[in-house]
């Protein structure tokens, strides 16, 4: 940020921990004592920032403690996968306050789905009562950056531009973003566990197979959002494996839960998604875990030349098949395939649940209180 002025800017130092007094903040921006105070006035009138205890003295007058107020709105936040999804209600730091879930078909196109979700939100509104500042929804498809609506997906039939925003704005009187599940579980990662890895990159492996990219603490989506979409990368030696997309030998149809359910059910062990397969490896079924290993090998091709080309710090491995026998697959090829110093500071790890919601949160808190939109706001409010 450059030399921060306007009110948004000294939320942002406030919100981001980066300034917490208003001497920390005179410090950093340069402005006066009555203009920063004039300031500082309007983002508490308008419920955004308080303050709070006073600091330690080291001698003088002790100062007050400035806090970005994260109750006094909350975020509303879905994760729509192919076979469930949940939602989550959560105040401004994405302490959940609420939450719901549940089998749910993205198959069963838009409308059904978004009803659904919309009543889970209702249902947590009227638990909690407080005014919802923005929506944030994830999703298993491509997504055109800026708009709030899936771009040709391959597995999500009736969703291709449709307006997602369009239908819970409406609702719910908020602004909607949207973005696709990888995104968010890499934004969710960075933001959660790793905030100070430069370059971060988050795998999916469920029904299908998608990566996130954060690179300089900001999700890298490409020209038009197909960054990371590496499960249609062709491995050669698969053509018999016809992917959703129209292709052969894509990854997702050789490696993916889908793929690797589809092949138990040949084998006589009836399995429908990457969920099954899960369960059929804790269940510790041979068949089911010989194939996630393998499954790990051919992913972990593709990823030895990720690794090389993006030189990520973390590379976390999400989604149904995130357990132990895919990720030794993946470290095994990894590790033997891409240069040495592309690994040698790689830390691999297995991702935990929830990531997208945690990822959708992030992105509405960090779009509706960016310092434009906080003076936009404002200015609208004076």
């Amino acid at each position: 940020m450059a030399t921060p002025t306007s009110a948004g800017e000294l939320l942002q130092l406030v919100r981001t921990g980066q300034a917490t007094t208003r001497k920390a903040l005179r410090t950093r921006s340069g402005l006066s004592r009555s203009t920063l105070t004039a300031r500082l006035e309007q983002l508490q009138a308008a419920g955004l920032l308080a303050e709070g205890d006073q600091e330690d003295s080291t001698g003088g007058r002790p100062a007050r403690q400035l806090r970005f107020d994260d109750q006094h709105a909350v975020v509303l936040a879905a994760s729509i996968d192919t076979m469930h999804a949940e939602a989550a209600l959560t105040d401004l730091s994405g302490r959940r306050l609420a939450r719901r879930g549940g089998a749910l078909r993205v198959a069963d196109g838009p409308e059904p789905v978004l009803a659904r979700i919309a009543e889970w939100f209702e249902a947590m509104l009227a638990e909690v009562g407080r005014p919802v500042c923005g929506v944030g929804v994830s999703v298993p498809g491509p997504v055109e950056p800026g708009r709030a609506r899936v771009t040709q997906p391959p597995i999500m039939p009736g969703w291709d531009g449709y307006p997602i925003d369009g239908y819970l704005g409406a609702r719910f009187g908020a602004p909607v973003l949207v973005d696709n599940d990888a995104n968010l579980m890499a934004l969710g990662e960075h933001r959660a566990r790793y905030p100070d890895s430069a370059a971060l990159v988050v795998v999916k492996v469920s029904t299908g197979i998608g990566a996130g990219l954060v690179i300089g603490g900001e999700v890298y989506r490409g020209v038009d959002g197909g960054a990371g979409d590496i499960g249609h990368i062709r491995l050669p030696g698969h053509p018999e494996a016809r992917c959703l997309c129209g292709s052969v030998g894509c990854l997702a149809a050789v490696a993916s839960g889908g793929a690797l359910a589809a092949r138990l059910t040949e084998l006589g062990l009836p399995t429908t998604s990457g969920s099954g397969v899960r369960e059929r490896i804790v269940a510790g079924e041979p068949a089911a875990v010989r194939l996630a290993e393998s499954a790990g090998r051919q992913v972990g091709e593709v990823l030895a030349t990720l690794v090389c080309v993006v030189n990520p710090g973390v590379l976390v491995i999400a989604g149904d098949l995130a357990e132990p026998h895919f990720v030794a697959g993946v470290r095994e090829v990894l590790y033997r395939r891409a240069l040495p110093r592309a690994t040698q500071s790689l830390r691999v790890e297995i991702g935990g649940r929830g990531l997208a919601l945690g990822g959708a949160v992030a992105m509405v808190v960090e779009a509706v209180f960016a310092p434009a939109e906080v003076d936009r706001r404002l200015a609208a409010r004076a």
